[in-house]
């Protein structure tokens, strides 16, 4: 999800100047885009070798941990915002790394595949998973340890209460904020400690 609409529309939930936490950075263009057009600074944690080169290439500060350790290293209120952009499906231990974003972060924003999406849904009717552009993976070896919906999420937030800030879906760089559920391939979240 590195378009650059996509990308402007995530940064542009990320108050100018922040101190970024961007988990799952993969190869820091977010990052980047937003010190470079927002003003901001910060970290981007990834596990993968080649995307960690990659941010030191493109001048991103990078620490290269695995999220299902936690983030123990950083203390409460440690940045302005954390970012999950398509992480939260990856991780084992997707709540608790949830609560952890609000333990470090003021605000957190998520961004994670709708699975809930009109196309998804006709596939599961005609008995078979989703391939598509947004879920481009076979059921027998995608990397997505999990899929949730845009309603998911908002009983997900209650449950741990985190107070949701704004909500939308996003499809081909689009917002999305009628049934989103329905019609967004994306479902993006800003939030904060309830």
């Amino acid at each position: 999800m590195t378009d650059r609409a996509t990308l402007k529309i995530i940064a542009d939930l990320v108050p100018q100047g922040s101190r970024v936490l961007d988990l799952g950075c993969g190869d820091g263009a977010l990052l980047d885009f937003l010190q470079r057009e927002r003003g901001c600074s910060g970290y981007g944690i990834e596990i993968a070798d080649e995307n960690v080169l990659a941010c030191v290439k493109r001048g991103v500060n990078v620490i290269q941990l695995n999220l299902d350790q936690g983030l123990k290293i950083f203390e409460d209120d440690s940045f302005d915002v954390i970012l999950q952009i398509d992480t939260l499906q990856h991780l084992r231990n997707a709540e608790t790394m949830l609560r952890e974003t609000a333990r470090v972060g003021k605000l957190g924003i998520v961004a994670f595949p709708n699975f809930a999406h009109w196309p998804n849904r006709l596939s599961i009717v005609r008995g078979r998973m989703p391939v598509t552009k947004r879920l481009p993976y076979q059921w027998y070896d995608t990397p997505n340890i999990r899929v949730g919906t845009f309603k998911d999420f908002e009983v997900l937030a209650t449950r741990n209460r985190l107070s949701i800030l704004d909500a939308f879906g996003l499809q081909d760089g689009e917002v999305r904020r009628v049934l989103p559920n329905l019609t967004a391939s994306t479902a993006v979240f800003k939030f904060e400690r309830g």
